[in-house]
């Protein structure tokens, strides 16, 4: 019974020791065209994950995230955009629509990926592993509404979560992606 007892930890502890050891470069996502996206192109890159909708009350910030990433997309740093409609139906578009809205109302840039869910039972693997402490060995935490930022450091890890009142562009942001204190 001790010998079963040893094993079974042993197995637990290895699987939380695994699933810590997963980074957000593991994934492969697809872009708003439907083509691959591997996440490990963007190692060495300070990366801002950004659940985002077209008919929200933070809409908006689609023009703050453009600036901040125009103006440091040149100093390893990226933004991604995941479209989702988990929050009152407020991205009822298809690929194609929110492509077209993105870049008509706001001339975004940045990279822009398929729609997906960002909870839920049919929660994208990426947005478990943004959630979960257990997969990304960070921090337990919900998305609560569209446009919440993920923030990723250079070497793939969860560094914190801004939630959708905070700005793109707020201090504390700023900061982190200048890699100041």
């Amino acid at each position: 019974m001790k010998t079963i007892l040893t094993i079974a930890a042993s197995l637990v502890i290895t699987s939380f020791t695994m699933a810590q050891n997963k980074s957000f470069y593991d994934f492969t996502v697809k872009d708003i065209d439907g083509k691959d996206f591997p996440l490990s192109q963007l190692k060495g890159k300070k990366v801002m994950v950004v659940n985002t909708a077209s008919k929200c009350g933070f809409t908006p910030q689609y023009e703050i995230l453009e600036k901040v990433y125009l103006d440091y997309k040149d100093k390893n740093f990226v933004i991604i955009g995941f479209p989702a409609n988990n929050f009152l139906r407020q991205e009822p578009g298809s690929n194609s629509e929110i492509k077209q809205f993105c870049t008509e109302k706001y001339s975004v840039t940045f990279p822009m990926m398929e729609k997906i869910s960002v909870k839920g039972n049919d929660i994208h693997p990426l947005y478990v592993w943004l959630t979960s402490k257990s997969q990304n060995g960070v921090m337990d935490n919900d998305v609560k509404w569209n446009f919440q930022k993920y923030l990723i450091d250079e070497n793939g890890k969860l560094v914190d979560v801004a939630y959708s009142r905070e700005k793109p562009d707020s201090e504390r942001i700023i900061k982190w992606i200048k890699g100041e204190k």
